[in-house]
């Protein structure tokens, strides 16, 4: 899938684990995860929005477009 969501960096950066990170946006570690393996169909504003809130980041910083290489 070309759109990818990495906030790896910034999760490291806050030394977050990702069962603190789940727990401060509100989401279960396992659609976490989802998002993490980019393996989701889409993203929740509200999910987007509390990421960025916690990770104190934009949403342009964690969410890139990466074209299918053929």
């Amino acid at each position: 899938m070309p759109v990818v969501v990495d906030f790896e960096k910034y999760r490291s950066a806050k030394n977050l684990t990702v069962a603190q990170l789940a727990d401060e946006i509100g989401i279960t570690q396992a659609n976490l995860f989802v998002l993490k393996s980019n393996r989701g169909r889409a993203i929740r504003f509200s999910t987007l929005e509390a990421l960025c809130k916690v990770l104190e980041c934009q949403p342009g910083d964690i969410i890139k477009y990466e074209p299918d290489v053929e």
